[in-house]
């Protein structure tokens, strides 16, 4: 039997492929786990709940980057590595010339002007991109995501950020704490785990792209995504997806990240299981379209 060839999208290779998994050998072909997250997609958006299901429009494509010179369309996460990402793209666009990517700042990466967003274009040229170039993001479990944003933003001791403490940290402690000090209600700093949870019960999740569901950012099921990467496998899904396009030999940055997931646990513990119910049930999407559980946390999974 003839091997399918890795280079074709994986979105239409899904429908294309009869074989069972089990038969084939993945180590001699890697990109097989390609296929189990396609399906896995697929099969989460085929079964996904009304209230989650979003319409294309073409005005809310912000998060997708687009790259010209090799047909590459990027849906960024952040929280997901995408810093990196879009320092790639910001190569491979001929906007920075680097050998090493981390030489890029990471204020200009996110800069507005440092990569063209999909929204940005006329219709014709979204609908003709989104035909015709390779489109992919990369997923990470909701909860660690999550826990990232809190303590890149509202933690004291790792990268707090200033902003966020003002701006959402200040409310975020007149509202969910008990008797608050005016001190505390103006700085803004540290927020705890649990204040930041009964925020995103009481609020919802899409008051910010940094804890904004990914269904909410990207619209995976109205969308053919070609590739679907994992954090989890950030080093191996980054050369696949420079490889599918033809890009030239680019190192994807080995960022040093704060050891997140072993601390799930430990914060995750903080809360209540009906406030994690409750917060499993605003990710429920991301949860079930990329395939992810609770078992690390809770010990099982809810159904």
């Amino acid at each position: 039997m003839v091997p399918i060839n890795p280079k074709i999208k994986f979105g239409s290779l899904v429908a294309l492929v009869f074989i069972p998994l089990a038969a084939l050998d993945v180590g001699k072909y890697p990109w097989l786990e390609q296929i189990s997250r396609q399906e896995q997609l697929n099969s989460g958006c085929d079964n996904l709940d009304a209230k989650f299901k979003k319409k294309l429009n073409y005005s809310e494509l912000d998060h997708i980057l687009v790259d010209h010179n090799f047909k590459l369309l990027y849906c960024y996460v952040p929280k997901v590595a995408c810093t990196n990402w879009k320092r790639v793209l910001m190569v491979l666009t001929g906007e920075y010339n680097v050998t090493n990517l981390l030489d890029i700042p990471s204020w200009q990466a996110h800069s507005e002007h440092s990569t063209v967003k999909l929204s940005e274009l006329a219709e014709a040229d979204i609908q003709s991109c989104l035909n015709n170039y390779t489109l992919f993001l990369v997923t990470r479990h909701p909860f660690e995501r999550l826990l990232s944003a809190y303590t890149n933003k509202f933690l004291d001791g790792y990268s707090s950020s200033k902003y966020f403490q003002q701006r959402y940290g200040r409310h975020i402690i007149k509202t969910f704490r008990s008797h608050p000090t005016a001190a505390e209600m103006a700085s803004g700093a540290n927020v705890t785990f649990r204040e930041f949870a009964h925020y995103l019960m009481k609020e919802g999740p899409t008051t910010n792209e940094h804890w904004a569901p990914v269904n909410d950012l990207c619209s995976p099921c109205a969308l053919n995504y070609s590739f679907v990467g994992r954090h989890e496998t950030i080093m191996e899904d980054a050369r696949a997806v420079l490889d599918m396009v033809g890009a030239p030999h680019i190192v994807f940055p080995v960022t040093r990240y704060a050891k997140t997931k072993e601390r799930l646990k430990y914060f995750f513990q903080q809360l209540s299981i009906h406030e994690i119910e409750t917060i499993y049930k605003l990710y429920e999407a991301d949860f079930k379209l990329f395939g992810y559980g609770l078992e690390d946390i809770l010990g099982y999974d809810l159904a």
